[in-house]
């Protein structure tokens, strides 16, 4: 079943795009867009909706006192606040809303791919915990791995972000030149990549045998660090 998105966002450019990119996300469909805080009760009063892509300033109203209209009326979707404020206050007074996620603007495709995919990851997750382990990785599905904050000069977040989820999502370890596949970049940039995460104990390598040749480097997420 594929997880239902209205798009709230008043800028008819920016409405368009985030629409795009949502319907090039497998698993993931336009269930409307919507250009004010009024549209989206009544697209919501119509359609079923699964998760709100939300711009926080809205020509009639902020985009949190949307979300605590919904709540009050028992609305349960799940909201990617998306906005270009950097108040923590509001990320505050979001979380206590049950905000799951927030994306500055601008951002790329790549971006929120990322995070729609993290969103699928721990909505897909079901059943009961067996111990504080399976919460915390539940839990850590909504959160980058933690790379922003350790990008060495040269690198993007972003891309180590995706190159990060593609070793994450493939548990048998990908090759510089896998990776680079996967991801549409150059095997050189992907080995950065890579490497950085091994420096940083997030994975570890090791040469694949069997082929005729120099043997080229696997590469594993390291699972104790999901």
């Amino acid at each position: 079943m594929t997880i239902g998105v209205l798009v709230v966002e008043d800028e008819a450019v920016a409405a368009d795009a985030h629409a795009q990119y949502v319907g090039r996300v497998p698993g993931f469909r336009v269930a409307g867009v919507a250009r004010s805080r009024a549209e989206a009760v009544r697209v919501l009063e119509r359609t079923p909706v699964d998760l709100l892509l939300l711009d926080l300033y809205l020509p009639d109203g902020h985009g949190l006192h949307l979300v605590r209209s919904l709540r009050a009326a028992g609305h349960g979707a799940d909201v990617i606040a998306v906005t270009s404020a950097r108040d923590l206050a509001v990320v505050r007074e979001g979380v206590s809303l049950g905000v799951v996620q927030y994306v500055l603007k601008p951002f790329t495709f790549a971006t929120l791919r990322d995070r729609l995919g993290r969103y699928a990851e721990f909505r897909a997750a079901a059943g009961e915990a067996s111990g504080q382990e399976e919460v915390d990785r539940a839990l850590s599905a909504l959160r980058s791995p933690g790379t922003a904050a350790t990008v060495p000069k040269g690198l993007s977040a972003p891309t180590l972000e995706a190159v990060a989820r593609a070793l994450r999502d493939t548990p048998e370890g990908l090759t510089a030149a896998g990776a680079a596949g996967a991801l549409g970049m150059s095997r050189i940039t992907a080995r950065r990549y890579l490497e950085h995460l091994v420096a940083s104990g997030r994975a570890a390598r090791a040469p694949q045998y069997g082929q005729v040749g120099r043997p080229e480097l696997q590469y594993r997420w390291l699972s104790s660090r999901r």
